[in-house]
């Protein structure tokens, strides 16, 4: 699958903490969005969009725990990097229980802020991969026939030729037929590989 370009998108009313960041991660090559506002950010965000959001955790108007529930309501799973003073770190340590990916507390320590934004990016990135390799595994899914999907689940039952011929009241020959347009569907090398395939399904 084709990944976009990953962005980092800065939100903080403290346009020298926005100035501060935005030359930090530039500094590592990596694309940078700033934002005085969550609702500047919301106007502008696509939800196919990869990277991280780094985001104050108090602002005026919606702050950073509101702007993480609304993206959370939309199912939207941009990992977030909660910024916080000292006094609000348990407010921090709260949208990390809520599925922020991680807080940094000013001042900041800069290849501290690096490695956070470094390893949210790349999860994002990670997501994006496997998403699109669920979606392509399901695509093969639905190219089996109903016979097929028989077949293919009761290999995954670990059960042997025979027993899936008596099950389903066919001929071992007509398995093997069945098994050979599922190998060959499911684009499987190996017995052990259509397995593998079929239970990556399962984890999701």
């Amino acid at each position: 699958m084709s990944i976009s370009e990953p962005t980092v998108f800065v939100i903080d009313d403290d346009k020298p903490v926005r100035d501060a960041l935005d030359w930090l991660i530039t500094s590592v090559d990596l694309p940078v969005k700033t934002f005085s506002s969550a609702s500047e950010f919301l106007e502008s965000y696509r939800p196919d969009q990869l990277g991280c959001l780094v985001v104050d955790v108090r602002m005026p108007g919606m702050s950073g725990i509101e702007l993480q529930r609304k993206l959370a309501a939309r199912a939207d799973d941009l990992p977030i990097v909660i910024i916080t003073g000292h006094g609000h770190v348990d407010m921090a340590v709260g949208a990390m229980k809520a599925g922020a990916f991680d807080f940094i507390e000013k001042p900041f320590d800069e290849q501290l802020v690096l490695d956070v934004i470094q390893k949210a990016v790349d999860k994002s990135v990670r997501d994006a991969r496997d998403h699109g390799r669920q979606a392509e595994i399901r695509g093969r899914l639905e190219m089996l026939t109903a016979r097929e999907t028989e077949v293919l689940n009761l290999i995954v039952a670990g059960e042997p030729n025979k027993r899936i011929a008596a099950n389903l009241g066919i001929c071992e020959k007509t398995v093997e037929a069945h098994r050979a347009r599922v190998m060959e569907k499911m684009q499987a090398k190996s017995l052990v590989d259509l397995i593998k395939i079929r239970m990556s399904l399962e984890l999701h």
